[in-house]
């Protein structure tokens, strides 16, 4: 009997040895690249195409770092990234969680239809919809100015509607309408009640619409025109030309422009991966 459970036990290692190996291996496949990333903007143009490969630089090169800050006008174009990123994370907060309450708490004639026509909007690539999009901005003399970037944030996005919607789907019903019968309103419900809830859904929406706002490079590069308004997904053309293509400052612009991604990341990692575990779990 004991060599049996002791059998039994190697069995349940063996396999959760294996399990992890197999995790270790897809995990670093995507580890990789990032200290490919990190170390090579520490070394020098010929060391990133030293033969053999070495991933550690001989001399650590800081003054990639320095020519990224000067060689373009890195200030300028972190304010005008910031701006765009901030207005968007405010739109993205306000009208995706307003917009998924009312698919989800709300009765109203045709709403799951609305919901199928609004999810059937992820379908199309934002490619698709660049022409028209571009057509209409311009009629509104948009373009150039940092609107188009900003306004369609607060007119709700698809994903994040689909997000929110099925996250307060989850919430008992019995909550909400304990605070009808003691004459709270629908606003009063939704902002104080149901919102503090929602603090795992909000942190997945604010930590997808950063990355979609911050690493952005289709939209500004056709509707900013100006290099005054440029955002530092676009500072990798300033540094890149046809006789010099500067590869060693552009691994350290690439470093600066993940770092804030990974601390807003592990800063907001429990709620992140709450919101999307529990977003997941309705129908």
């Amino acid at each position: 009997m004991k060599k049996k459970i002791s059998g039994y036990r190697l069995a349940s290692f063996g396999k959760l040895a294996f399990l992890y190996l197999l995790l270790l291996l897809f995990a670093m496949a995507f580890i990789l690249p990032f200290i490919f990333l990190l170390t090579g903007s520490f070394k020098t143009s010929s060391e990133l195409f030293h033969v053999p490969f070495r991933w550690l630089p001989e001399h650590i090169a800081l003054n990639n770092y320095e020519q990224v800050f000067t060689k373009i006008p890195f200030a300028r174009y972190l304010r005008n990234t910031l701006v765009i990123v901030f207005f968007n994370l405010a739109g993205a907060l306000i009208s995706n969680s307003l917009i998924g309450y009312g698919f989800a708490r709300l009765r109203w004639p045709g709403r799951d239809k609305v919901f199928m026509i609004v999810i059937a909007t992820m379908i199309l690539p934002y490619q698709v919809t660049l022409i028209p999009l571009y057509i209409m901005y311009t009629k509104f003399k948009w373009v150039g100015t940092f609107l188009p970037l900003i306004v369609p944030g607060f007119f709700g996005n698809a994903f994040f509607i689909f997000l929110m919607r099925q996250f307060l789907i989850g919430i008992p019903r019995e909550i909400t309408e304990s605070a009808r019968i003691d004459g709270a309103s629908e606003f009063t419900i939704f902002l104080k009640l149901i919102m503090p809830i929602s603090k795992p859904v909000l942190a997945t929406v604010a930590i997808m619409s950063f990355m979609n706002s911050w690493k952005d490079f289709l939209g500004p590069l056709v509707f900013l025109g100006s290099d005054k308004l440029y955002t530092l997904s676009l500072a990798a053309s300033m540094l890149r030309s046809n006789l010099n293509p500067n590869w060693e400052l552009l691994l350290a612009l690439g470093v600066v422009m993940v770092l804030p991604v990974l601390i807003l990341f592990f800063v907001l990692q429990k709620y992140f991966i709450q919101g999307i575990t529990m977003s997941g779990i309705k129908g």
